[in-house]
């Protein structure tokens, strides 16, 4: 799985196997430190502990998540800027593509602080106002690797340059 994702696979990505792993291994970071790689955050602690990572196409990212996102936009051929501003206001979307029409945020601190979550209702909002289409990235949608497809599938078939 590591050869094939080129990073150290989360838990949810590996289904059933990864309860046998935590059954002998007595958790997820446990196995995956036991094969010898670096294990992901934890839910509980992703907020306090960043991990800069860059992107196939040079784009400095805040996470692994936003990485395959960015990745995923590169590989298909989606011509997209990082960290981009909303309209009127300090908020940055984590994409724009589309002359930024269009923005896709990966929400991965969703429900880990009312801070963060007011944050995502004002972005939402300004989108609204805006008329700026917005897609909008969980970790459930990004972990169930057919949900973020979905929600990316148009732009693939538009193939954006």
């Amino acid at each position: 799985m590591f050869d094939r994702l080129g990073r150290t696979p989360a838990r949810r990505e590996l289904g059933n196997m990864s309860y046998a792993a935590i059954r002998i291994f007595k958790s997820w970071n446990n196995a995956i430190s036991a094969v010898g790689l670096a294990p992901n955050r934890s839910h509980d602690h992703r907020m306090y502990k960043r991990s800069k990572t860059k992107a196939n196409d040079g784009h400095l990212c805040d996470s692994i998540s936003e990485s395959i996102i960015d990745n995923w936009l590169y590989k298909n051929k989606i011509k997209h800027s990082r960290n981009v501003s909303y309209p009127d206001t300090n908020h940055l979307a984590d994409w724009g593509i589309d002359n930024n029409k269009t923005f896709i945020e990966y929400f991965g601190l969703a429900k880990d602080s009312p801070r963060y979550d007011r944050s995502i209702k004002e972005k939402i909002k300004i989108c609204k106002k805006h008329k700026i289409k917005l897609i909008d990235i969980y970790p459930k949608d990004l972990y169930k690797t057919s949900n973020f497809i979905n929600k990316l599938r148009f732009l693939k078939s538009s193939k954006r340059q």
